[in-house]
Parts: structure tokens; C-alpha cells; sequence
């Protein structure tokens, strides 16, 4: 879901920014973009209810990761009976001008996988700043 809905309160709107700003320390080209998801019907089919999405579009076409745009999507586990919210995954997709590129997803290996994966340092720091999502969410 996009994370401009999913900003309801204050602790999750504060939490949303420093994923923002973990992600702009580690590629500060990039700008962020709260709403990536478009509100039609089609698009609201295939929304998780249960994720904070966030867009991130570089001026251009990045070499280093091989993506012109790369969306992150934060999953959590919420549970009613304990009043509580866990983060349970993070995937990343980096997409290019034919579409998908290459994917991440913390939930099996860590690994990248893709047709154009990104060089090692910003595979290396795509994974530090899903480390740190956890923890920001987690703690």
C-alpha cells in the first residue's frame, strides 16, 4: 500500500521518513515517492493491505544499479490479540525501460536475482538498508 496511506499516526509517519532518509544516505540521487502505487481499480487488486510501498526514481538510468526506478516494499505481520506490528520481510525491485530488472527479497536468501543485477557495493548497500529497516521497525 502506498506509504502516503499508510501514514495515519505519528509514529508510523516519522518511521516512514527515516526509512526515506536511510535510503537517501545510501543513494543520495535518489528521490522518494510516497504514493508509487496508481489508484485504480486493477492497481488496488494487487495492493497488500499489509505493506508500506515507497518508490524511489533515479534522474536517469544508474550504471551502478542498473535500474532507473526501484520500489520498496516493507511486509508486516500484525497481531490483533497482542496489539502488535512486526516487520516480516523486505522485498526491492529495481525496474529499467523494459520493465523489471532485478529483485530482492529478504524473505529466502537475501540474494538479488534479475536479468541486470546491480554491482556488488550497491548490492552490499541495498541489503545494509533492509538490515536497518528491520531494526528501525523491529525495535
Amino acid at each position: 500500500m502506498n506509504a502516503a496511506q499508510k501514514a495515519t499516526n505519528i509514529e508510523l509517519a516519522t518511521k516512514i521518513a527515516a526509512v526515506v532518509n536511510l535510503f537517501k544516505s545510501k543513494f543520495p540521487d535518489a528521490k522518494a515517492d510516497l504514493k508509487p502505487w496508481h489508484n485504480d481499480p486493477d492497481t488496488r487488486e494487487l495492493v497488500d493491505p499489509d505493506s508500506i510501498d515507497i518508490g524511489f526514481h533515479f534522474p536517469g538510468w544508474s550504471r551502478r544499479s542498473q535500474c532507473r526506478s526501484i520500489l520498496v516494499q516493507i511486509r508486516f505481520y500484525e497481531d490483533p490479540v497482542e496489539a502488535y506490528r512486526r516487520v516480516i520481510g523486505v522485498e526491492i525491485a529495481g525496474f529499467n525501460h523494459e520493465g523489471l530488472a532485478w529483485r530482492l527479497s529478504t524473505v529466502e536468501n537475501w540474494s538479488i536475482v534479475g536479468d541486470s543485477i546491480p554491482i556488488t557495493e550497491v548490492a552490499e548497500k541495498l541489503k545494509d538498508f533492509c538490515r536497518q529497516v528491520f531494526e528501525l521497525f523491529n525495535s
